[in-house]
């Protein structure tokens, strides 16, 4: 329960206080500063606590937004404040900071309309919860204060302006409007077209029935996790309900992030859930898929292993990129100014949206290939289509670098050196090659990166299979992985470090198993790469949610990336004979998934982390 407190002179007949109530706050009053500051104080630390004028006329959704949403510390619309547990201290000094009746001899302000849409926000007086806010701002409290569109929230002067801002609300049907804001912003075009007319309405009987956003995305990876069993049994039913459980996992997926917006209902294990999820879902179907065709006499383990590294390379190029520009200054890319044109011309939009194949087109294709063709097929057109698209928006990330003069902080290369996960080896190697590296031209990490990388794949492709020559190889990729990141990384192409090494891993592990005679091999490769990459987007989640990379120790004891690349190339040489490099690739798969998984449920569940929304990529 949280606590609003209505400060100032009594409005009789208002359903304010009913419409607090409604949103779950224990509604108090107070006559002045001095009795508001004495409730303030008897308010439990760990609550929430609203000011509120009581003469304040608007949207129910209005004081939803600007009371509820728990991503801020402090937030405040005209007439209305509201702080969380982080900012009651600052608030309680920002009150005891106002002279006496600061509130009752302030000027009036606006012109008597009491309209409080985006376009004319603005309070007739200054009430008591205007003046804390300003008084937050000056104690360094970034008080936000949500865009409001076509709603209302106003504090009248006078009681003709007070009847014209009651027919202003009567105007609005604020629940057009939430349903509306629960779409996301910025989406691919099936989802916009396809899901989003009516999923919105799923997340409103969803909020209405007390479902939280996790439950929901829970629903959605149980949904895709029946529909790779379905796939799993290879035959053309089972591919037929697989298709379309995956297409009503996409729906659940959809509205978990409208339910949340609805109902603001924001939280960083939330995000995680929902971003993890999706990849978790996506490569479990890639898993049924393969085993399907495997009951058919189809070996396409290989593709699946293939579908899922190109898809994570995307990714980690875009996390990577980025988080390079998170707090990039001078930005004066052309290359940035042309894509903002194109993105202002009506089909260019749609049509640079669905190049990329986000995860909407994505999924969708999946879907119709899985129920009329087979697993083959589908990973063809797969690879082809995010190959494509990796290298259309690779291409334009590229020339965004090279064009722009940009000077990059120290935050986003510390970004940048935990999301390359350089383990011990690499680390020795860069504390070694320091000296030497601060002497390089500005292009070196990115080149020491990708020739280390281009090293160990094309000698684990090419070299006599059992042989020596991979682990001598992944021995130089450690390295010229500790050149690469033997200084901070703040080039213009310094961001392709991460997935330079992300390719190395995961390739050298496909080509490995791929050209090994054990039995399983690849299957044993898929769980291995999987279990890896799951740690690599749980980094980059650590670092969105502002709370940092995993802790070292973590990354010590999975080996980093050039550790993990060196044993497997070991095993390949080592256990050529039976299925013994297969159950080994097994044992190091369940043994990083335990220790990553089990570190990472701990941390999402027991850290502080602050309340996210992640509208996530379109990838």
């Amino acid at each position: 329960m949280s606590t609003a407190i209505l400060t100032g002179p009594p409005v009789p007949g208002s359903p304010l206080e009913g419409d607090l109530r409604s949103l779950g706050f224990d509604v108090r009053t107070a006559a002045d500063a001095r009795e508001t500051a004495a409730l303030l104080d008897a308010v439990p630390a760990a609550e929430r606590v609203a000011v509120v004028d009581p003469r304040f006329v608007g949207h129910v959704h209005a004081l939803r937004l600007a009371l509820t949403d728990p991503r801020f510390p402090a937030a405040a619309a005209p007439g209305a404040l509201t702080a969380q547990p982080a900012a009651r201290t600052a608030l309680t000094r920002a009150l005891a900071s106002l002279p006496p009746g600061a509130a009752a001899t302030a000027p009036a302000g606006g012109d008597g309309t009491g309209a409080g849409s985006a376009a004319d926000t603005r309070t007739a007086v200054v009430t008591l919860p205007d003046l804390i806010a300003e008084a937050l701002g000056d104690e360094g409290v970034d008080v936000h204060r949500p865009e409001f569109g076509t709603l209302v929230a106003a504090v009248p002067a006078d009681p003709q302006s007070r009847k014209e801002t009651r027919d202003a609300v009567a105007a609005v049907d604020d629940e057009a409007v939430r349903l509306r804001s629960a779409v996301k912003a910025r989406d691919g075009f099936f989802t916009t077209f396809f899901i989003s007319p009516y999923s919105r309405y799923i997340a409103r009987w969803c909020a209405r029935r007390g479902l939280t956003p996790n439950q929901v995305t829970t629903a959605s990876l149980l949904t895709a996790l029946i529909a790779a069993g379905c796939a799993a049994t290879g035959t053309r039913g089972g591919f037929v309900a697989a298709g379309v459980l995956l297409l009503l996992s996409f729906v659940l997926d959809c509205t978990d992030g409208q339910l949340a917006r609805y109902s603001l209902q924001y939280s960083a294990m939330g995000a995680w859930l929902d971003a993890t999820f999706d990849r978790a879902k996506e490569y479990a179907y890639y898993a049924g898929l393969a085993l399907g065709a495997a009951r058919g006499g189809d070996d396409v383990w290989a593709l699946a292993l293939g579908a899922m590294i190109l898809q994570t390379g995307r990714h980690v190029v875009d996390f990577s990129f980025n988080e390079a520009n998170h707090d990039a200054t001078a930005n004066t890319s052309p290359t940035a100014a042309l894509s903002d044109k194109l993105d202002s011309r009506g089909w260019t939009v749609w049509a640079r949206r669905m190049i990329v194949l986000p995860i909407g087109e994505r999924w969708a294709m999946i879907a119709v290939l899985t129920a009329v063709t087979t697993p083959r097929v589908v990973f063809y057109a797969l690879l082809a289509g995010c190959a494509f698209a990796a290298c259309y928006t690779t291409a334009g990330r590229l020339l965004r670098s090279l064009t722009r003069r940009a000077r990059r902080t120290d935050r986003a290369a510390r970004a940048l050196a935990d999301l390359a996960d350089s383990g011990p080896l690499a680390q020795g190697f860069a504390a070694a090659f320091r000296g030497v590296a601060r002497a390089l031209p500005s292009f070196a990490p990115p080149v020491a990166a990708l020739t280390g990388a281009a090293a160990v794949v094309a000698t684990a492709a090419l070299a006599p299979a059992g042989g020596p020559w991979p682990a001598v190889a992944a021995l130089g990729y450690a390295c010229a992985s500790g050149m690469a990141v033997a200084r901070p990384l703040k080039g213009a192409l310094d961001w392709l470090v991460p997935p330079f090494f992300r390719a190395a891993e995961y390739l050298t592990v496909l080509v490995l198993a791929a050209r090994s005679d054990a039995p399983g091999a690849l299957p044993a490769a898929f769980g291995l790469v999987a279990a890896v990459a799951y740690h690599h987007y749980d980094t980059v989640y650590r670092i969105r949610g502002g709370t940092g990379a995993p802790p070292a120790w973590l990354v010590r004891t999975i080996g980093g990336h050039e550790g993990r690349t060196l044993v497997v190339a070991v095993l390949a040489a080592a256990l050529t004979a039976g299925d013994h490099f297969t159950v080994a690739l097994t044992a190091l798969a369940v043994a990083v998934a335990l220790v990553v998984l089990v570190e990472s449920i701990r941390f999402w569940v027991s850290s502080g982390a602050p309340a996210v929304h992640d509208e996530g990529e379109p990838a």
